[in-house]
């Protein structure tokens, strides 16, 4: 009997187990995949989803199990068989050419020929706006994807799955670093594509999406499946003591923390646009932290958020301007070494690309900002990396086979453990997060949570860029919005609430028109 597309289990695995280095990642997981169907997959972070996506998408071939394509058992050899076959996958952790222009990351492997055998570029770039257009993505195809912020690489990466024609597609994490347009651009996309009978695999922390597009959730802990059944049998709770074993009342656990002194304050700062003279990634921005308090920064992609911190960390020295001031006094930051000399610390926003080095052991990893400490005589000490190491594993509850494994092999929230870990070991008195919990689960952002109202407590100033509204409002003191480069707005945590929050970070709001329009300094 045949049955009908929305029905139809087009993808299947049973008893998958896959081990890295002695830790066995996969446990006998199984999934079903059907078509015209989105099917979520939640979990902890380390509970195996992403590896079992990857053994899907033929990126990993030595597993045990069995995986059937449209009915009949299979096994790709490598991802683009796996893509011929009609299954692609969009990875959490971007996979473009930073030096290639967002056609060329497009259509990298597949190029369009001309009738001399020559590379198409016109019918390229044509074909490539077409698909940004899909996903109101408004560049040229001739963009280098190096000059893209992380949420616009994400939007290529997706753009490129659409040029395979893919019948399964995978997402792991799409939308973790882009607007809230965005998301829905994209959620309109997957209806489309699931009218037509294409399959969606979503992977998501977030339990809001997962509900409002899931057709079907499964649910993994520890490398098994511990869970599957249509979204209109779940409740989130549900979903959360599966995940975890943990009711959700138990998350978004506050402490109290005392304001202390200011710590940091920064004025006008400014950052001109690279590209378009006369306007400005930042401009005339202020705002200070007091000892003890976690200010969050909050706005759209585009807003600025990441480049104000990169200007206070010292990134453009050469064209930003404006002052900082480190418990009253002013400071002149040049490079990001003198940044961490006064006592400021950046997480990143992009942990792959600026946040580790990913050969890397993991004790070399969190003592990279912190040579001073654990150096003897002039040489690295083993033993003493291996301590700080230890010390942050344990308190930040980092999952890793050993000290030595490289934290490619890692999970990516374990991954964002090690690089605050890095951060935490230089003891900084201003702590700059940027996106801390992007990609991580509900219960590693809990753990995260609890470190940052502790690391509060214990007189750390914060400030914490995020583009969670509730995470914000359930984390911050304070809360600064930015919108097109400019501070729209100021909150106490008391007068908060998302939709004023919002409201301040869309463009062209009424409170961009009250901001001051004087042009800024710019160094020389």
């Amino acid at each position: 009997m045949v049955m009908s597309k929305h029905s139809e289990i087009v993808l299947a695995a049973e008893g998958i187990t896959k081990c890295f280095g002695g830790v066995k990642a996969l446990d006998g997981a199984h999934i079903k995949v059907h078509a015209g169907q989105v099917t979520a997959v939640m979990g902890e972070n380390g509970a195996g989803k992403s590896t079992l996506m990857k053994v899907l998408a033929g990126v990993y071939q030595d597993y045990e199990g069995r995986i059937f394509l449209n009915g009949r058992e299979t096994a790709f050899a490598d991802p683009r068989q796996a893509q011929e076959r009609g299954v692609t996958i969009i990875h959490q952790e971007l996979n473009l050419i930073p030096n290639l222009n967002i056609a060329e990351n497009i259509f990298l492997g597949r190029e369009f020929l001309d009738v001399l055998g020559l590379i198409d570029c016109r019918k390229m770039r044509a074909k490539a706006a077409a698909l940004l257009e899909r996903l109101d993505l408004r560049l040229d195809p001739r963009t280098n994807v190096s000059k893209l912020r992380v949420g616009q690489q994400q939007l290529v990466e997706i753009a490129r799955a659409l040029a395979l024609d893919a019948r399964i597609i995978i997402m792991d994490e799409p939308t973790s670093a882009i607007s809230r347009h965005e998301v829905d651009v994209l959620f309109g996309l997957i209806g489309a594509l699931t009218r037509e009978g294409v399959a969606i695999v979503y992977i998501s922390h977030k339990m809001d999406e997962v509900f409002r597009i899931a057709d079907r959730i499964t649910v993994m802990r520890d490398g098994r499946t511990v869970g599957s059944a249509p979204r209109a049998d779940m409740a989130p709770e549900h979903v959360v003591r599966m995940m975890v074993g943990r009711e959700i009342k138990d998350f978004f656990v506050e402490t109290e923390t005392t304001r202390g002194s200011e710590v940091l304050r920064v004025e006008k700062m400014c950052l001109p646009h690279p590209d378009r003279p006369g306007d400005f990634l930042v401009k005339d921005v202020d705002f200070l932290v007091a000892r003890g308090e976690v200010l969050g920064l909050f706005g759209l992609m585009g807003a600025g958020r990441s480049e104000l911190f990169e200007v206070i960390f010292g990134l453009h020295t050469k064209v930003s301007s404006g002052r900082v001031f480190l418990e009253g006094r002013e400071i002149r930051i040049f490079s990001c070494s003198e940044a961490i000399a006064a006592g400021l610390a950046l997480v990143p926003e992009d942990r792959k690309r600026q946040g580790l080095v990913m050969d890397m052991s993991v004790s070399a990893s969190v003592s990279l900002a912190s040579l001073g400490q654990v150096e003897r005589f002039g040489f690295l000490s083993n033993s003493l990396e291996h301590a700080l190491a230890r010390d942050y594993v344990h308190r930040l509850n980092i999952r890793t086979a050993s000290y030595r494994q490289p934290v490619k092999h890692l999970s990516g929230g374990n991954q964002q453990k090690v690089v605050i870990a890095k951060w935490l070991a230089t003891k900084p008195k201003v702590l700059l997060l940027d996106e801390p919990t992007r990609g991580i689960d509900v219960n590693a952002k809990n753990q995260i949570y609890r470190l940052i109202h502790e690391l509060a407590g214990a007189g750390l100033a914060i400030v914490m860029i995020s583009s969670e509204l509730p995470e914000i409002m359930a984390i911050a003191h304070r809360i600064i919005v930015l919108s097109e480069g400019r501070k729209t707005a100021e909150f106490s945590h008391s007068q908060a609430s998302e939709e004023s929050i919002l409201k301040a970070a869309l463009p062209g709001s009424l409170s961009n028109s009250r901001q001051e329009n004087a042009p800024c300094g710019v160094k020389s």
